[in-house]
Order: C-alpha cells, then sequence, then structure tokens
C-alpha cells in the first residue's frame, strides 16, 4: 500500500502523493482500479484526484484506459541534484568507458538500501542487464549496490545484513559472508559480482569520490562472460571515477 488514506485528517496533498506513489519500477501503467486499491483510496476520490494531476500533466491516459506518469513530473525529476548535476558531470566519462570497452557501463548512487540508477550505456555483449536509468536495484547483489553499502552508514549496513534477499543461485545472502565481503570492498577498492543480479552477468564497481573524500556514487561495467579478467578493468574505471568526483563541488550530495 502507498499509505492509509482513511486515516483521519489526513490531507488532500497526501492523497495525491499517496496516488502518484502507486507507479514504481514494476508498475508504470495501472488502470483506475488498481490505482485506487494501491493507494487505499474510494474509486470516487481516485478518479479525482486522478483527472487533477492527469490536467496539470503528472500523470498521462493511454489509449488502452490505463495511466502512466507523466511528461510534467520527468521534466520536474531532470532538475534533481542527482540529474542536474551528477548525470550531467558523468556522462562524457561514461561514454569514454563506453568506448574503450564496447561494455555496457552504468552510474549508480545510493538510497535508502538500494542502489539508485542514474545512467546507463548498453554495451555490444550478450549480457542480460536488468538495471536502467531510474531503476533501484538491491545493495547486496549488485557490483555498483557493494560499493556503496561499504561506504554507507553502520545503521544501513545492518539493515542490509539482517534479510538480504536471494536474486538469484548465486546471490550472497549469508550475512557474515556479505560482511566479510564488504571490509574487502573497503580494502582493495572495488566490488564484483558473479552472476548474483542476473545469471550470465558479471560486474565490477569502484567508487566515485569527491574532493573532500565522501563517496557519492558507484560506477561500474557489466560483462556478459567470466573469462575476460574483471580486474583489468579497475584501472580504467579509477580514472573515469577520478574525473567525476574532481568536477563536483567538494560539498556536493543527493541531499
Amino acid at each position: 500500500m502507498a499509505g492509509n488514506a482513511r486515516e483521519p485528517g489526513r490531507s488532500v496533498s497526501s492523497r495525491l502523493l499517496a496516488v502518484l506513489g502507486t507507479f514504481d519500477d514494476r508498475h508504470r501503467q495501472l488502470t483506475l482500479s488498481r490505482i485506487a486499491r494501491r493507494a487505499d483510496v474510494p474509486l470516487p476520490t481516485a478518479h479525482r484526484l486522478i483527472g487533477e494531476l492527469e490536467q496539470w500533466g503528472a500523470l498521462r491516459r493511454r489509449p488502452d484506459g490505463e495511466y502512466e506518469i507523466g511528461r510534467r513530473l520527468w521534466d520536474l525529476g531532470l532538475l534533481a541534484a542527482v540529474q542536474q548535476d551528477l548525470r550531467e558531470v558523468a556522462l562524457p566519462y561514461l561514454q569514454d568507458l563506453y568506448a574503450t570497452t564496447a561494455e555496457t557501463v552504468h552510474l549508480a548512487v545510493r538510497v535508502g538500501t538500494s542502489a539508485l540508477y542514474v545512467e546507463r550505456i548498453v554495451g555490444r555483449s550478450s549480457a542480460q542487464v536488468v538495471s536502467r536509468a531510474g531503476s533501484r536495484l538491491p545493495l547486496h547483489a549488485t557490483a555498483v549496490g557493494k560499493v556503496l553499502l561499504a561506504a554507507a552508514p553502520p545503521d544501513v549496513v545492518r539493515e542490509v545484513l539482517a534479510s538480504p534477499v536471494r536474486v538469484t543461485a548465486r546471490t550472497i545472502v549469508e550475512p557474515g559472508r556479505l560482511a566479510r565481503e564488504l571490509v574487502e570492498v573497503g580494502r582493495r577498492g572495488y566490488g564484483r559480482t558473479a552472476e548474483e543480479m542476473t545469471p550470465g552477468a558479471w560486474s565490477i564497481a569502484v567508487p566515485v569520490t569527491t574532493r573532500s573524500g565522501a563517496t557519492v556514487a558507484a560506477l561500474g561495467i557489466v560483462v556478459a562472460t567470466a573469462t575476460r579478467d574483471l580486474v583489468r578493468l579497475v584501472p580504467v574505471l579509477q580514472v573515469a571515477a577520478l574525473g567525476i568526483g574532481r568536477s563536483l563541488p567538494e560539498d556536493w550530495s543527493l541531499g
């Protein structure tokens, strides 16, 4: 549920946010009735709120009658620091990485216990990559996520270690083993996975740090074959990450 709209004294704005909150990476198009159920609001209320959001441009009604996020929200999202600053700074470095490796490259930041993918350039390999710009994936099952988790506050690490979800047969979910791996990530300066998020995909990532030393993002590469020595990609990743970090303001953060 996106929230309990029947709570006494709940404001109209909170109901509007509840309606918008029904959309996520797995629910990109929804019917009126599904929105009402997921937002926990009466159907007439959902119909009225959706009408207002559609008129403003936050939602768009598709020809099949379902609703999806509208262009106006997309335009607003592009003003966020993670898009306006980080993405614009990082994109040339991602393009250089892609030109050098011909593999899928991506940039992610930590949002809670998830890795939010800010940008991705898909390589020519056959690796099945589930990440895309705007998607969120588990920290413990991705190389960029492990880098971000290794630099996260202790309470975030404890929360992730308490209940890591097995995504594939090779996902590391044993808390002790995962904790030891995070220590190794911090020691060696990179994180890696072997088919932990997607079968047939191996990945490696390094931290992006500002001049103050704060880890603000992770830069990664995904390949489709285990025979490629991923560690050989670390220097080129580190050069790109250094360039991104130096181009950001020293006090830059997601806010």
